[in-house]
């Protein structure tokens, strides 16, 4: 299946997700590989509105990329995603048991990756703990994105 729409969750959607959709959308136009991909993030327990952590923007802005626009949004509906990203187990299960028409859409970032396991929250912490998130982020969605363009070419 072609993947044209990501959706990507963590629980507040100011640290992990809002960080792994910027990068993500940096590593897909690097990877150009001939499609559009849009690429979304949210949160589980999101309140609206809130800007990312100061140390999420500047662990993006060590990379090149503003984060600094971005606010908070709560996760809604899964509808027209073709693939959703939780950074926990327990993100995942949430998710599929509210969304369960979808759940073969549902993953953890670390899964689909091939590499399992749940990406820790630096919410809170120092900015080494999200330097380290987000060099765990480019790993891991470096693989998402040679998974995406290798299924989504097969499909064509």
């Amino acid at each position: 299946m072609r993947v044209e729409r990501v959706l990507l969750v963590c629980s507040g959607n100011t640290c992990r997700s809002p960080m792994a959709a910027a990068l993500l959308r940096a590593l897909w136009r690097r990877a150009d590989p001939g499609w559009d991909l849009q690429v979304d993030s949210a949160g589980i327990g999101a309140f609206p509105g809130l800007p990312a952590a100061p140390n999420a923007v500047a662990a993006m802005k060590a990379r090149g990329i503003d984060l600094s626009g971005h606010r908070s949004q709560a996760v809604t509906d899964l509808e027209g995603y073709d693939l959703v990203l939780g950074m926990t187990r327990a993100h995942r299960d949430a998710l599929r048991t509210r969304f369960p028409a979808l759940a073969g859409r549902i993953f953890t970032l670390a899964e689909y990756a091939g590499v399992g396991g749940d990406l820790s929250d630096p919410f809170g912490g120092p900015l080494q703990a999200y330097e380290e998130t987000a060099k765990a982020l480019e790993e891991q969605l470096q693989a998402v994105v040679e998974r995406i363009r290798r299924e989504g070419s097969a499909a064509q």
